[in-house]
């Protein structure tokens, strides 16, 4: 039901638990799939709750909605919600074309490919990259060969239905220690886009981690370099990699690889005096979400907001290029 589906679009763009986000997207498919008859015997009775995954909280939404209500917790969720997560980056979000950082429920996001597409399309993207995790990354089951061709199916599929939207294959491609890439050749240029990440040893000593990174945006099949200090500004948290920016970047702009603005709350990496070094370096910026939820597709402002404040050419920007431009600087063009 709709107004299910909506609580947990505006909880997920508050960041809020991913149990409670699960309770009514999983509500929203039960009732989805119920006969429209025994749904609406169930209303009638208050019996919605004798259905497996549907408990209190996700029951009155459907009741509230059902009678022609808009639903009470439904109201408080759109009364916190600001119009604009971050209004300073607004002008030049509206040029954001695109997302070349997401993740679906192949790896670890917690929604499917069309429906983060269909989410990214409704926000007026006009193409999405999908940038599940590689092998390594077992804890968000990362794809492994197999499965990620079996993706790229999935996705061609779903372009056809989508079409003019546009999901760009992809992979978010975990950086070893030693500076390779953890995904087979073959598959890593078969993909529209690749994304590269630390996501082991972050506090490795510098001169180290420099070199793994400067391996890794050399190889020619990366595109993006991914979140490149690491670091986490929430909760615990966990403090920024070390490494020399000044060679980091200076690879960037020689290998034509864009460093990633990611726009998630906490991350917001790199830190503005990186992202302005990054700008003097002359390097390209790709301002992604890193989403894992479709609520999280909203977030490009936040990384707007950043790109404004260091001031960023937008014809560097590479989310603000048209697809066969994007396609193009990839060496995927066709």
């Amino acid at each position: 039901m709709q107004a299910l589906e909506q609580v947990a679009f505006l909880l997920e763009r508050e960041l809020a638990s991913t149990y409670k986000v699960r309770a009514f997207r999983q509500a929203a498919r039960v009732l989805g799939d119920l006969d429209p008859d025994e749904l609406r015997r169930r209303i009638d009775s208050g019996t919605l709750t004798g259905l497996a995954g549907i408990g209190p909280a996700t029951a009155a939404v459907a009741m509230e909605a059902a009678g022609g209500e808009l639903p009470s917790y439904l109201r408080e969720l759109q009364q916190r919600a600001p119009a604009e997560l971050a209004p300073g980056g607004g002008p030049l979000l509206r040029q954001v074309l695109g997302d070349l950082h997401t993740h679906s429920d192949w790896s670890d996001g917690g929604s499917s490919i069309e429906q983060m597409a269909r989410t990214a399309q409704a926000l007026g993207r006009q193409y999405v990259a999908l940038t599940d995790h590689s092998p390594r990354l077992t804890v968000a089951r990362g794809l492994d060969p197999e499965r990620l061709r079996r993706q790229l199916d999935v996705v061609a599929a779903l372009n056809e239905s989508l079409a003019p939207f546009r999901i760009l294959t992809g992979i978010e491609v975990d950086i070893r220690e030693d500076g390779s890439l953890d995904q087979t050749p073959e598959l890593l240029a078969r993909v529209d886009v690749v994304v590269a990440s630390v996501h082991s040893k972050l506090r490795m000593a510098a001169d180290a981690m420099t070199e793994r990174m400067v391996r890794a945006v050399a190889n020619p099949h990366t595109d993006v370099l991914g979140h490149c200090t690491g670091r986490l500004i929430r909760g615990r948290g966990r403090p920024e990699s070390t490494f020399d920016a000044a060679i980091v970047f200076e690879a960037c702009r020689r290998f034509d690889v864009a460093v990633e603005i990611n726009s998630r709350p906490e991350r917001l990496d790199p830190p503005r005096r990186l992202l302005r070094q990054a700008v003097e370096a002359g390097c390209l910026v790709s301002i992604d979400t890193d989403a894992h939820a479709p609520g999280q597709l909203d977030w490009l402002g936040y990384g707007c907001q950043r790109a404004v404040e260091c001031a960023v050419p937008a014809d560097r920007i590479v989310t603000t290029w048209p697809v066969h431009q994007v396609l193009a600087w990839t060496g995927r063009a066709s």
